[in-house]
């Protein structure tokens, strides 16, 4: 078992995975106490039997640069294969700004070959490479030093099964026409953008039941402030305060430590210093937001008019189409998006792509009435009308 501790024994190994068809990607990271992943290991493989096939790189030795592994992720010859790919991706984004290109990921194709919504690894090796696969290291801290040799063992095995799992998979794509299917699918994974959190959206991802302008403008201002804080000190956002928290201080208004103190949610240290500071500013700066520059909720879906009984007979449809070609239902359409289907809605995802010709055009035909459902045994069929 080779692990690589030099940036000349990773370009050694770059060099030669640069002639390689494809390169399998996998890291080990620690995130709990961080906003930003630390990066603990980084197992390679290539095809091939050999101990020097399959290596794991330290990163966190002194003096070691990632900059050829970064080179290898910008050669276009070869395609770099992950599973569930998002984390690893915006750790090397992060680190160096760059998106491995071309890329496969094995979760994202084996829903597209029709195994099933997010498949995890462990089902794939064994239902593909026929290999039992011990996960007994999986939650251990990665930063600690030296690795055991079960850890270095259930490290490589993530990137050695993985080579039987993309040559499987991509020759199961490349014979049923699908390829395209997943190079649409891996748009918004290879998208810069899907890594990149601005302060002042992350608003957006706090649920709410209240939908008054005054009420969401401090939501906003409190969500830019832990953003912005947590991203500064390198802190989970949930040290510096939890969505229950932001949403009881939008309500409440806090205005004075004292206020912050009578918080049933709110933890100690945001009751005091910097924190504390920060979010009686913003507390402020969204009681005095001027009323144009408030954040605006979607409220598109309420106004869709949806049919109802349209809406079930998409569903069938939609679960028809589903057993039909092999793929998971959630992959082609959502429950909204077929709803905004049945409201009359036409420029949906569910209607453009690959999901057009798998199922977006027999749906509007649905919706059309020019075709029909019927029972045939245990199955559902489409017909012409």
């Amino acid at each position: 078992m080779i692990t690589i501790k030099t940036t000349e024994g990773l370009q050694a190994f770059c060099d030669m995975a640069a002639n390689a068809p494809y390169v399998t990607v996998d890291t080990e990271f620690l995130r709990e106490r961080t906003y930003y992943s630390k990066l603990c290991l980084v197992q390679l493989a290539v095809p091939g039997d050999g101990e020097e096939h399959a290596v794991l790189v330290d990163p966190l030795v002194d003096g070691l640069s990632l900059e050829p592994l970064y080179a290898l992720f910008r050669n276009e010859n070869v395609v770099k294969v992950f599973h569930a790919a998002r984390q690893d991706l915006e750790i090397f984004y992060v680190d160096g700004g760059v998106i491995p290109k071309p890329l496969f990921d094995t979760q994202v194709a084996a829903m597209v070959a029709g195994f099933g919504e997010q498949v995890g690894y462990e089902t794939l090796v064994r239902k593909i490479a026929k290999s039992p696969l011990d996960k007994s290291s999986r939650f251990t801290d990665w930063s600690r030093r030296p690795l055991t040799d079960a850890q270095q063992t259930y490290a490589l095995a993530d990137v050695t099964h993985l080579r039987v799992i993309y040559e499987f998979l991509a020759k199961n794509l490349e014979e049923s026409g699908r390829k395209t299917w997943l190079e649409e699918e891996l748009g918004t994974l290879t998208d810069p953008a899907t890594y990149i959190i601005e302060p002042e959206n992350a608003w957006k991802r706090v649920k709410t039941r209240t939908n008054s302008g005054k009420f969401l403008a401090i939501v906003q201002q409190l969500a830019e402030f832990r953003e912005n804080y947590a991203q500064t000190n390198n802190i989970p956002r949930n040290r510096v305060l939890k969505d229950d928290a932001l949403l009881e201080l939008a309500s409440t208004k806090p205005k004075s430590v004292n206020d912050l103190n009578r918080s049933r949610l709110l933890l100690r240290e945001a009751r005091k210093g910097s924190i504390a500071d920060g979010i009686l500013a913003a507390v402020k700066a969204g009681i005095e937001m001027p009323a144009e520059n408030m954040p605006k909720p979607d409220r598109s879906r309420e106004k869709l008019q949806v049919n109802p009984a349209l809406a079930d007979l998409l569903r069938v449809l939609l679960k028809a189409k589903s057993e039909q070609l092999g793929v998971a239902q959630k992959l082609i359409a959502t429950s909204s998006q077929l709803d905004e289907i049945a409201a009359g809605e036409r420029d949906g995802k569910a209607l453009s792509g690959w999901r057009k010709k798998a199922f977006g055009e027999d749906a509007l035909k649905l919706c059309d009435g020019k075709i029909a459902l019927r029972a045939k045994g245990q199955t559902v069929e489409v017909f012409e009308i």
